[in-house]
């Protein structure tokens, strides 16, 4: 789980600095103002939607690591019960 979380944060980090780059590079260009205001919104569309998918894909990652520990939990439970039944029968 560790793991998941290093990576978002890279992805997070990523995702902003190219937020911000592309912001930067749409203000400092020589273009109208109508058209500057209509690529902002078209970049922060894009980001939009590109945050979208990586949190659908960290919500997977999330549900896939749940299910792993909860088969852990239930062969641990299922084994410590096999356990206490086996010492009660001694």
């Amino acid at each position: 789980m560790e793991s998941s979380n290093s990576t978002g944060k890279v992805i997070g980090a990523l995702l902003a600095g190219a937020a911000i780059g592309g912001a930067l590079g749409i203000l400092f260009a020589p273009d109208k103002g109508s058209k500057t205001r209509k690529k902002i919104m078209d970049k922060g569309d894009d980001l939009t939607d590109t945050m979208q998918e990586k949190f659908n894909d960290f919500l997977e990652e999330m549900k896939t690591e749940i299910e792993v520990v909860k088969a852990k939990t239930n062969d641990f439970l299922k084994d410590g019960s096999a356990r206490t039944e086996k010492h009660k029968t001694n």
